[in-house]
């Protein structure tokens, strides 16, 4: 038997929080991408921070979105060990792509390379987590809407490594974050159009189980955790508090000719930097 299915079983709070996750790990993985091009002696740290910041966003929300799943006639339920592996394997793929945009820079083989690997765990991250969940029946999707899943997610993962690197700006990297925002969310209930839950017995429930909701914020509580913590670091990382870092010393136009980024003009002023 075809159940019916909800994403929206709690109304707007859902996608809206979901979206909301998905931005500030956005933002806070831009912040720590523009800092890790002005200071090449911490790039590797900031460049992985960024990716811990974007991977627990992206994976914050789509299990924030999965509050809001429900199946009519079953509770929903999720294996502990599958969670836990596909927010590994969210940080693990954002990294390859911060990574190789950090060190590499944005040519077009290679900021495609990295958008599409990129693009690509996030879509197995979302799938991933989706056989995490049991229904007490079988999914099955619909192979157009997977396929469009995915691409929206190859698209907004280049997107978003073009913009860690290219974007400088407080404001800039605000408006990026919220289309990233956007592109990741739409991303996740493109997916979600296509699923289709087959029940193999009758099982009756409410989607409102406290076991359910304590499960989900025991997951989130990790990450939302990490995000705390990145956003701290960010606004009170003390080379920006005490002026002491150096975007156009020579360690960081050696680092920058040698990874493909660009170099700075020798006896160019200066650039002047939004201190967040």
């Amino acid at each position: 038997m075809t159940a019916t299915v909800s994403n929206f079983y709690y109304g707007a709070v859902t996608p809206v929080a979901a979206y909301l996750m998905a931005c500030l790990g956005a933002a806070l993985g831009l912040r720590c991408t523009v800092r890790s091009l002005r200071n090449s002696r911490r790039r590797s740290g900031w460049l992985a921070l960024g990716a811990v910041s974007i991977g627990c966003g992206i994976w914050t929300m789509h299990f924030i979105a999965m509050i809001g799943f429900s199946v009519q006639g079953a509770l929903v339920s999720y294996d502990p060990l599958i969670t836990v592996a596909s927010l590994v394997v969210a940080i693990a793929v954002v990294a390859v792509g911060i990574f190789l945009v950090g060190y590499r820079g944005t040519s077009p083989l290679n900021l495609g390379v990295a958008g599409t690997v990129t693009g690509l765990g996030v879509a197995a991250m979302h799938y991933l987590g989706m056989t995490a969940m049991d229904a007490h029946g079988t999914l099955s999707y619909d192979a157009v809407g997977v396929g469009l899943s995915i691409l929206i997610a190859v698209v907004a993962a280049t997107a978003a490594l073009w913009a860690a690197v290219s974007v400088r700006g407080l404001g800039a990297s605000l408006v990026a974050s919220l289309v990233m925002g956007v592109a990741v969310t739409g991303m996740h209930y493109t997916g979600m159009t296509a699923v289709s839950v087959h029940l193999t017995g009758n099982v009756s429930g409410s989607q409102s189980s406290t076991s359910l909701m304590a499960f989900m914020l025991v997951m989130l509580a990790g990450p939302l955790a990490v995000l705390l913590v990145a956003a701290v670091i960010v606004m009170f990382d003390p080379d920006m508090m005490l002026g002491t870092e150096d975007p156009d010393g020579a360690g960081a136009r050696h680092g920058d000719a040698a990874g493909g980024l660009p170099a700075q003009q020798s006896g160019a002023a200066p650039r002047s930097y939004t201190s967040w």
